[in-house]
Parts: structure tokens; C-alpha cells; sequence
């Protein structure tokens, strides 16, 4: 079942009807949805459709592309012997359909990037030689891979550069979204099961879809990661290798980010990897921060060379907790209920939901239209200073010199503030007023599932926005 995604929806059908030729690149995490929203997009109005074989080489890659063509209308074809070769056949191809708009669609376009194959150069020259001068031409291009799509194809420095008329990153559903993907596929949850299934696999349309009607939401993820031959159960292992060329190097820096909470430093990942801190470095966490797994942020009134990395995807999250070296249990979930491993995980996994959805918590707290700046902030106990050492996971920094202090807290009943909770909370403001000097009005806002029961303390909290806020 198709739902959302109505924005890029109406961009690819824009590019369908405009005047002149258009080159899209779409580009997202694996199962995030590409394929299906081209499809949705164009129907069955391809002038030719093709995708790359995952570990086919050059021979086999070109063998399955002349295939594609013939099946597009060039009749009987012979091997193309080389990717020049290749979208040359593919002009014919163009030029004898009948359709209005000539939609070209490759799908996993990095594969067929084989090692000294030539492809991208010769993808160049059909746009810029032939494709681009042709008014009735749409290309579009999508891979999974996509610090792939990212060097090779948007931020091309060769002939593809600037070449781009429009682009589709493609990130996973928020949780309103997954609402009315469970509502389609006839799922009865209610929006507490829904946070809580997200806060497992995240906003992935995929994971989703795989669930059944039939069973409870403990059954639901029993049955995806840990029964046998449970479908999502090598999904993280998978994950990598289809993204990344070298996924060993992004799963060492997921290693290192999954024991730091707040984050770490470029230096300090280096350091747990054992290597050095390297434009390569770099380019790693870049990429994983493009496919979404990892956020960069800068701490309060740091630099931008202090940036901070942490771990946000939700299933690696789930994975990295639940699955690494677990012993088998085909009822693992549904026996960790209420167990301190699970709540601890519970708490973590919320924050997260919530760091996805700050510009829900700021449309609920009435500054949508301020600017503002998000980050995190800790310092550690300075008797000198008459700190204690606090952490704060989400601060919202605004324009009208205000700054929210978010705290973040997973509930399955109103929250209570208890005396000590309290105290925490307004250790919490001045140490941040006393460390960071700032002049800016302090505002507690409290982020939790249920609400805030009232009690002689509940009055701390300026705002409270609930789980159903983040639904907006």
C-alpha cells in the first residue's frame, strides 16, 4: 500500500510535465521506499526501465542491460561490449517510442559501477551528448548506495556537474506517516504501539509492511527479529554492505557511537577505531550522516571542529541493544517486558523519536516561525564554579532570546515529577546559566508520552508536549 510521500510525488509528475528535459536523481537508505515512489510517480509509462545487478560484473551488468532494452521495444539485441556501446542502443530505444515523455528510469545505478567499467563517463556523455538537447527526455536515477549517488552523480566535479534539474532525497516516514501506513495496510494500533514500533525500526516504510494483522505488536517484533529465519534478524549486517563499498569501516564508527549516549568527538571515534583522524574520517561520517544513522551537532556555544556525532537510527539502535550476540529466544521481546534492560532501552530509544522530531515539538510549543538552533550541552562537576555536572540531550536555542531546556522522559503513565527529579532539573538550568553565561530566559519544557500529573513540583515545567504532539 502506497500513502504519503505527496511532495515528492507531485516533483517527479511536475518534471513529467514540464517543457524541457529533466535529469532526477532519487536517493535514500535501503528499504526507505525509492523504487516505489518512481513507480507510483510514472505508472507504466516507462520508455525503458532497468536496475543494476547487486554483484554482477561488467559483462553480466552490460548482458542485463541490452535485456532491459530489448524488452523495451529494440527487438532482438547483441551484447553491448562496452557502456558507450550501451546507452548508444539505448537512443534507439528513445527514438522509437511513442510516448509523449520518453521516462528513463535506472535503478540501482551504483552497482553497475563496476571497477574500471567506464559507466559513469559514458552515463555522461548520453546526458550531455544526446538526452539534455532533447525537450521530451525525463531521466531518472535512483541507487541505495548513497554516498554512491552522492560523489557520483549530486555532487559530481566532472561532467555531471551541475547537470541535476532536480533531486529526491528520500528519508524515512515520520510517525504520522507510519500511522497511516499501519492504518492502510488495516493494522489496529493505537498511537502508544506506534511510538513504540518506531522507536524499534524507525520510520523505514519496508519493516513496516512486514508486520501482520494477526498478531500483537510483541508478537509482530518476535516474529521479525527473533524467531527462525526471523526476516529482519540480518537486516543490520545487510544494511551496510548494500549501502557502503567498505562496510566495515561504517560499522566500526556505529560500534564506537552506540556506547556514547550524547555522542563522541571526530578525535574520540578515531581513537575507539584505532585509526587516525583522516579526511577519510571524515567522508565516512559524512556519508552515514547523509543516510541518516548519525547526526552531526555542535554542543552549546562550541565551534563547529567540536562537533559531536551520535548514533539516531532507530533499528541500529534496537539491533546494536537486542540482537548483538543474543541468545536465542524466539520470545525474546515479549519476555523483556518490564525488565530494567527494556525500559533502560525505552528511555533511550523516546529520546531519539523525539531528537526526529524537533520541528513537531517546536509547531507544539508555538515557535515554528522562530529561528532557532538545535543542540546538546553537558558539562562536568567544577567545585570551583559550584557546578555539579549536568547533561542536557536537547536545547532549543531561539531567536526572541529564549532557550527551551527539553527534557526528554518515556512514560506509560502521566509523568511525576518526584523531589528529586526536581532538584536534577534545576541543577540542570544553572549549571548551563553559571557555565555558559547566558542572558537568554530559561524554559523547561518537558517531552514525555502521556502528559504531566500535577503535584507540588509539576510547575517547573513552562510547556509539556506529549507523544501526540510529535503525530503532527
Amino acid at each position: 500500500m502506497f500513502v504519503a510521500r505527496e511532495k515528492e510525488l507531485e516533483l517527479l509528475r511536475e518534471a513529467a510535465a514540464s517543457d524541457g528535459p529533466q535529469f532526477i536523481a532519487v536517493y535514500g537508505r535501503r528499504r526507505v521506499g525509492k523504487t516505489s515512489l518512481i513507480r507510483e510517480a510514472f505508472g507504466d509509462s516507462f520508455t525503458f526501465q532497468h536496475s543494476g545487478m547487486a554483484s554482477g560484473n561488467k559483462a553480466e551488468q552490460l548482458y542485463a542491460f541490452g535485456s532491459s532494452m530489448s524488452e523495451s521495444g529494440l527487438g532482438k539485441f547483441g551484447k553491448p561490449s562496452s557502456w558507450l556501446e550501451a546507452f548508444d542502443l539505448l537512443k534507439d530505444v528513445v527514438k522509437r517510442s511513442r510516448h509523449g515523455k520518453k521516462i528513463v528510469f535506472i535503478d540501482e545505478l551504483s552497482w553497475m559501477d563496476t571497477p574500471k567499467s567506464g559507466f559513469v563517463s559514458a552515463l555522461e556523455w548520453f546526458w550531455n551528448g544526446w538526452a539534455s538537447a532533447r525537450k521530451d527526455v525525463v531521466l531518472v536515477v535512483c541507487a541505495s548506495a548513497t554516498s554512491w549517488m552522492l560523489d557520483k552523480v549530486v555532487h559530481n566535479k566532472g561532467g555531471l556537474y551541475n547537470r541535476l534539474t532536480r533531486q529526491v532525497h528520500l528519508k524515512p516516514f515520520t510517525l504520522r506517516e507510519c500511522e497511516a501506513l499501519a492504518k492502510a495496510n488495516g493494522m489496529e494500533m493505537n498511537r502508544h504501539q506506534i511510538l513504540e514500533c518506531y522507536m524499534v525500526m524507525g520510520g523505514v516504510p519496508y519493516y513496516w509492511n512486514l508486520m501482520r494483522r494477526n498478531m500483537s505488536l510483541s508478537q509482530n517484533i518476535d516474529a521479525l527479529f527473533f524467531s527462525e529465519d526471523a526476516p529482519l534478524a540480518r537486516e543490520y549486517d545487510y544494511l551496510f554492505s548494500s549501502l557502503f563499498k567498505h562496510p566495515r569501516d561504517y560499522v566500526q564508527i556505529i560500534e564506537a557511537l552506540s556506547g556514547r549516549k550524547s555522542g563522541m568527538l571526530r578525535e574520540e571515534i578515531a581513537a575507539a577505531m584505532g585509526a587516525t583522524s583522516s579526511g577519510t574520517l571524515t567522508k565516512r561520517l559524512e556519508e552515514l550522516e547523509s543516510c541518516g544513522f548519525i547526526r552531526k551537532y555542535r554542543a552549546y556555544g562550541k565551534k563547529s571542529r567540536d562537533s559531536l556525532y551520535q548514533l539516531i537510527d532507530n533499528f541500529t539502535l534496537f539491533h546494536r541493544k537486542f540482537l548483538t550476540d543474543a541468545d536465542y529466544d524466539e520470545h525474546r521481546w515479549s519476555n523483556l517486558l518490564n525488565t530494567p534492560a527494556r525500559n533502560a532501552w525505552c528511555g533511550l530509544a523516546f529520546e531519539r523519536v523525539c531528537l526526529e522530531h524537533v520541528p513537531q515539538i517546536k509547531a507544539a510549543l508555538g515557535i515554528s516561525g522562530v529561528q532557532t538552533s538545535v543542540n546538546s550541552w553537558a558539562c562536568k562537576r567544577d567545585d570551583d564554579l559550584g557546578v555539579e555536572g549536568s547533561q542536557i540531550d536537547l536545547l532549543i536555542a531561539r531567536r526572541d532570546q529564549v532557550i527551551n531546556v527539553c527534557e526528554m522522559k518515556f512514560s506509560t503513565d502521566e509523568y511525576v515529577l518526584t523531589k528529586a527529579a526536581d532538584r536534577n532539573l534545576r541543577n540542570k538550568v544553572r549549571d548551563f546559566q553559571v557555565v555558559t553565561k547566558s542572558k537568554s530566559a530559561i524554559h523547561p519544557v518537558l517531552v514525555t508520552t502521556y502528559g504531566l500529573k500535577r503535584n507540588a513540583y509539576s510547575n517547573a515545567f513552562l510547556a509539556v508536549v506529549t507523544a501526540e504532539d510529535l503525530f503532527a
